[in-house]
């Protein structure tokens, strides 16, 4: 355990982050899992992406994520709902 006043407040920041932290990140997995399950229930996948999308950008500019990280799940998650549709028109 910490012993110095300064690494007793580092560690209750570090604390506080990561509750910060793991919120933001179960978002971003729900939101994922909402489109995901809108792709698979053939619901309206492109309004759920839009929401991912803006989750995963803000996760990313936090630092949560990092931001190649962000940019690939919304990548595949569009490369999925194009595939969806122009298999649902083929």
């Amino acid at each position: 355990m910490a012993t110095t006043r300064s690494a007793k407040k580092r560690h209750r920041q570090s604390l506080a982050r990561r509750a910060r932290n793991r919120i933001v990140r179960g978002r971003v997995r729900s939101a994922v899992k909402n489109v995901t399950a809108a792709i698979e229930q053939k619901g309206d996948a492109a309004e759920a992406l839009r929401g991912a999308q803006k989750l995963l950008d803000k996760a990313a500019a936090r630092g949560v994520i990092h931001r190649n990280n962000a940019s690939r799940k919304a990548s595949r998650l569009a490369r999925r709902i194009h595939k969806e549709s122009a298999a649902k028109k083929g």
